[in-house]
């Protein structure tokens, strides 16, 4: 777990790169894998300047990410696959990189999926923007991998200290460009992208994603959420946005507003359902938390169920993964 923690903090780190660290950490990944130390290396402030750099670039060489990350990464892990058995390999994966590789392979992907859409001008590009993408070593978002091969031996020892100290980096012949870590990281407790007031993930040159709740959303969109109305929620087009709009305005504000009626009441909740044009209905139970709170009250809930729930006690079962019928709680909590 020591090193799961450890490599959580690393994927999650902002701010600047210790440059010099990372550097070392680059020359130990060559001198690893037989390879002659890099002629320069180049640093940029975001993985989108980090690409540009790389297009530029004209006699940096062939890319070795191969030699560098890949073959050492595949030898080790069958090393380790080896000596472990198929059930240990299974049990140290398990305990180590499963648990980060959900969230770091996700934001991973939503900053290729922003490089892409940043460097795209005319739909030729976006295949050269994708094949320079290909060449990168992940850095602190290989967290999940180096977890699971932490202290257990030191054949990833570059690769690691590069991880620790920087962002992506692409390893060729000659040169190396690597990018600085982000300036600004915000996530929900899912660990996805999550912010209402700014950019979730943001990198000093500007390169920046948004995201509600994981979501990607357009940067404008979030200037409007503050003014939100019942009417602005119906008005929106796109189902995924008007969604976003009504986890921001909150279902309970919005069916106070809206002079909406609960199509179901009974000892465990009131369901209500809220009829929206070219989408699914959004079903909500409300409850109360029959444990009072430190003042005296009681907390009041709405839990989001399925389109097809016809009362609250089969929307409260199956926040529990229960049909209605097997709902029988001894006590209220």
């Amino acid at each position: 777990m020591q090193y799961v923690n450890d490599w959580r903090a690393v994927a999650a780190q902002t701010g600047e790169a210790d440059r010099s660290a990372a550097e070392e950490g680059v020359r130990l990944a060559y001198r690893s894998a037989g390879l002659a130390e890099p002629e320069r290396i180049i640093w940029a402030d975001s993985p989108r300047a980090a690409v540009e750099t790389v297009e530029k670039l004209t006699d940096a060489g062939r890319s070795v990410r191969e030699e560098v990350r890949t073959r050492p990464w595949a030898e080790e892990r069958r090393r380790m696959y080896d000596e472990l058995g198929p059930a240990g390999w299974s049990a140290l994966w398990s305990a180590t990189g499963a648990q980060l590789w959900e969230t770091t392979a996700a934001l991973a992907e939503r900053i290729r999926t922003g490089v892409v859409a940043e460097l795209t001008t005319v739909p030729e590009d976006e295949s050269d923007v994708r094949l320079v993408l290909l060449d990168a070593v992940l850095g602190q978002h290989d967290a999940a991998w180096l977890a699971a091969f932490d202290g257990r031996g030191d054949r990833l020892t570059g690769l690691a200290r590069v991880a620790r100290n920087a962002g992506w980096w692409w390893p060729y012949e000659r040169a190396v460009v690597i990018s600085e870590r982000p300036v600004d990281l915000h996530r929900d407790e899912a660990g996805r992208l999550d912010r209402g007031d700014g950019p979730a993930l943001a990198y000093r040159d500007g390169f920046a994603l948004y995201a509600w709740r994981g979501m990607p959303v357009p940067a404008e969109f979030l200037d409007e959420l503050a003014a939100l109305t019942p009417e602005r929620i119906r008005a929106e087009d796109n189902a995924e946005l008007r969604r976003v709009m009504l986890e921001y305005y909150g279902y309970d504000r919005y069916l106070s507003e809206s002079g909406a009626e609960p199509v179901h009441r009974d000892e465990t909740g009131i369901l209500w359902r809220i009829p929206l044009d070219g989408d699914e209905d959004v079903v909500t139970v409300e409850v109360v938390n029959s444990t009072p709170e430190p003042d005296g009250t009681c907390r009041t809930y709405w839990l989001r169920v399925p389109p097809g729930t016809r009362t609250a006690r089969a929307g409260v079962a199956w926040t529990f993964g229960l049909d209605a019928d097997a709902y029988a709680p001894a006590r209220q909590t």
